[in-house]
């Protein structure tokens, strides 16, 4: 295959995972359509735009419905009282309020609720994604390199309530602009055989979004040899909303280069 057909290539299968990227964020109930986050407590209160008053306890969220008020659970029409019971472990539990989704579940010790609304204005009005121009040369060899026995790491959230501690099966090495540089690995959920590198570099907050980008990095078969394409440098859900409940980069996870490869900051955030 010569040169020329390589590069189209690359840059033809870079530009369908980029299609692929904004039709998911686009999606009538994706990310862009949650239009609040909201941290259930003791309190009954209430969610704009969803009926009822929310409260949980050991037992799990409660709704408590008022009169001509209801919800669909299912294809089951409810009123007055809904206890959906404890839901560490468990998908989320989705109910309905017309054309709303309600999802409620359970993340680092919180219940928590999210409306999604199709209609949202973050949702109607996506624009899609800036990013760089794919350029191969931001696909660099790296090394694995596994721990004997996975560590734990502390991991921070764009929430301040959430975060915690999560197994880190090794570290990724690379060598850029003469240095070789780290990166601590976290699993990468939905990418089997992958592992994910959460960063900052010299570029976020300039141009990419100041939180963290995530990279998906798949393990090799065998010997430590895996590739590290920044090109796909992908922001996480909250670039876009602040009504996500993305990680934050280990401790030591900032580059000292400027990582101008991937997804830059989304335009609806550019003035935020």
């Amino acid at each position: 295959m010569s040169g020329a057909a390589t590069l189209d290539s690359f840059t033809s299968l870079w530009e369908e995972w980029r299609t692929e990227r904004d039709r998911v964020l686009a999606e009538p109930y994706g990310i862009l359509s949650i239009t609040s986050i909201n941290f259930l407590t003791a309190e009954p209160v209430p969610i704009e735009g969803v009926p009822g008053r929310w409260s949980t306890s050991e037992d799990g969220p409660v709704v408590e419905l008022a009169p001509g008020e209801e919800l669909l659970d299912g294809d089951r029409t409810v009123t007055g009282r809904l206890a959906l019971g404890p839901l560490a472990g468990s998908p989320p539990r989705q109910l309905r309020s017309g054309r709303i989704l309600i999802e409620a579940f359970r993340k680092d010790g919180w219940d928590i609720v999210r409306p999604r609304d199709p209609e949202a204005p973050l949702r109607v009005g996506f624009a899609g994604t800036p990013a760089y121009d794919p350029d191969p040369r931001w696909r660099i060899a790296g090394r694995w390199l596994p721990y004997p026995a996975p560590r734990s790491v502390r991991i921070g959230s764009i929430q301040e309530r959430l975060g915690g501690p999560v197994d880190s099966p090794g570290e990724v090495e690379f060598e850029l602009d003469g240095r070789v540089h780290r990166l601590v690995a976290v699993p990468a959920h939905g990418a089997p055989g992958s592992i994910a590198l959460l960063f900052r570099d010299r570029t976020s907050g300039v141009t990419t979004y100041p939180a963290q980008r995530e990279l998906l990095v798949a393990l090799p078969e065998s010997g430590d040899a895996v590739v590290l394409d920044f090109t796909r440098a992908a922001n996480k859900n909250c670039a876009y909303t602040d009504f996500a409940v993305c990680p934050l980069p280990p401790a030591g996870n900032t580059l000292d280069v400027a990582i101008e490869a991937g997804e830059r900051i989304p335009y609806g955030r550019l003035e935020s």
